[in-house]
């Protein structure tokens, strides 16, 4: 087997089982994927930038002590998601700490974690958390190749287009086009050198292949798009015995409007269902459709309870591209918060397909052929020519 097509068969299938471990998740109802560590808060089991497989808990079953889990923080590490386990459980939530740090978060400004802020459990066999090794090294380094492109590219042509996700999703669809533009023209080129020595084909590349490959790609960048910026958003405020002007005070047993922006996915409109996740909150409206490069506001009613404390306060938002009339998309919001991307992925993959094989064809892409040793004079007069 020569390398090129052992590399293409490895990327298929790192491809294929990217694309069902999404498609499990979203016929479970949320998604899963591998997540990594950036800090040595979890040692000795996970060091920094080592793997884990983040398995979301109505998957993975109640969360009970010993846990791994991926909480969105409100204080610790300035907020934002973090991995650790849990060590209690209290009437207000649970309570966590690294394995590396001497005292529990609880024991810093951080409140105990409530069911609606955990995103996911890390997948233990044993007891033992399933770990991969150096993955967010890997991770990080091409995220760093991939974001410093997307500036120069940028700044070159003076567009915002190829930053964010939007951009990745181009950079990505741009270069299985380019790799398989290159292997057509590589193909017909040596096809028009005939010489007298004989010679054979080794290996080729189906365009199923390439086209189900970029489709996959195509697929999985547009589910980002979706999921990345959507989740849960959480509000801390203190529940304070006096009228307060700031907007995290609220005096007890009243009401604030807090304004929550939702951004289109850059030049491409969305449409945004707003939902409270924790009880004393409302949201108006509940769904919101922004146009490419515009937001829209919403405004989440916080109700403070009547004894005075630090609470915190939940929505959770769900971002879909507007690829299908707003009331389909609802609809299918109805039935399951995941099905509107399923069928948006779905129609995108399909016409993807049936328009690259109308474009290109299904004609095998010959990569390689083996052939009797050439002598050097007649290779030097080949790169002359």
């Amino acid at each position: 087997m020569n390398l090129t097509r052992l590399l293409t068969g490895l990327v298929t299938l790192i491809a294929v089982l990217i694309a069902l471990s999404i498609l499990a998740g979203a016929a479970l109802g949320q998604p899963m994927g591998v997540s990594y560590v950036e800090t040595g808060s979890m040692s000795p089991t996970l060091e920094p930038g080592d793997g884990f497989i983040a398995v979301p808990t109505p998957i993975a079953g109640p969360v009970e002590p010993g846990d791994v889990i991926v909480f969105d923080a409100v204080n610790l590490h300035g907020g934002g998601l973090v991995t650790h386990r849990v060590v209690g459980e209290t009437e207000s939530g649970y309570i966590t700490r690294g394995d590396a740090n001497p005292v529990t978060d609880q024991d810093g400004d951080e409140p105990p974690v409530e069911p609606g802020r955990i995103e996911a459990k890390a997948l233990q066999v044993g007891g033992d958390v399933v770990v991969i090794p150096g993955f967010g090294t890997l991770v990080t380094g091409a995220s760093g190749a991939v974001g410093s492109l997307q500036q120069f590219l940028a700044s070159t042509f003076g567009t915002r287009a190829f930053l964010g996700t939007q951009g990745a999703v181009y950079l990505l669809f741009g270069f299985g086009v380019v790799t398989y533009v290159l292997a057509s023209l590589a193909e017909r080129s040596d096809s028009r050198r005939r010489d007298r020595h004989t010679s054979r084909w080794t290996g080729y590349v189906t365009p199923q292949t390439v086209i189900g490959v970029m489709a996959v790609v195509l697929i999985l960048a547009v589910t980002a798009s979706m999921v990345v910026p959507a989740g849960t958003h959480t509000f801390q405020f203190v529940s304070s015995e006096v009228a307060s002007e700031n907007p995290s005070v609220i005096q007890q047993g009243t009401t604030k409007n807090v304004t929550y922006v939702v951004p289109s996915n850059g030049p491409f409109p969305v449409v945004g269902v707003i939902e409270p996740t924790s009880g004393g909150v409302t949201v108006s409206p509940e769904t919101v459709s922004v146009a490419g490069g515009e937001t829209a506001n919403v405004t989440v009613t916080i109700q403070a309870p009547p004894d005075t404390g630090v609470y915190t306060a939940s929505i959770r938002e769900h971002r879909y591209l507007a690829l299908l009339p707003t009331g389909v998309i609802l609809t299918l919001h109805g039935i399951h918060p995941w099905s509107p991307i399923v069928v948006i992925d779905v129609l995108l993959g399909v016409g993807f397909v049936i328009l690259a094989v109308a474009l290109i064809g299904i004609d095998p892409i010959r990569l390689d052929r083996r052939r009797h040793p050439v002598p050097l004079r007649v290779r030097i007069r080949r790169w002359f020519k």
